[in-house]
């Protein structure tokens, strides 16, 4: 069974899969997490394997190659999603990298003037 789930305005898909041997398997992006179906999400033992990161972005990574012309945020800012967090130039291009999530800045991986190169990380959440 699929599902959408959304959270802080933003839709993921959710597979559950019952194996119908006791044992469920639930898929969330990548990650997938099995689970003996007599224990309940609200079970203290299972939360914990259910990483928020998993749910919620924490991480910036170029959409595409370029470099760094303008950074707007620094380490320990909070941010909301829409916020501008840098500017990439490429081919004559300002590209605006717009926060997808809320969080606060941990690492600011890149300096102005730095070229990176497509899905490279850019900025680290807490």
């Amino acid at each position: 069974m699929k599902i959408k789930v959304k959270i802080k305005n933003k839709e993921y898909e959710v597979e559950i899969i019952d194996n119908n041997q006791g044992e469920v398997n639930i898929k969330i992006g990548n990650n997938a997490f099995n689970f003996n179906s007599n224990k309940t999400i609200a079970n203290p033992e299972i939360i914990p394997l259910i990483d928020e990161s998993i749910i919620f972005k924490k991480e910036v990574k170029a959409p595409l190659s370029g470099v760094v012309s303008e950074i707007f945020i620094k380490e320990g800012d909070h941010i909301k999603k829409g916020d501008k967090l840098l500017v990439l130039s490429a081919m004559k291009m300002e590209n605006e990298i717009i926060s997808e999530s809320e969080g606060k800045i941990k690492k600011i991986l890149v300096n102005v003037g730095q070229k990176v190169k497509e899905e490279d990380m850019l900025i680290s959440l807490f």
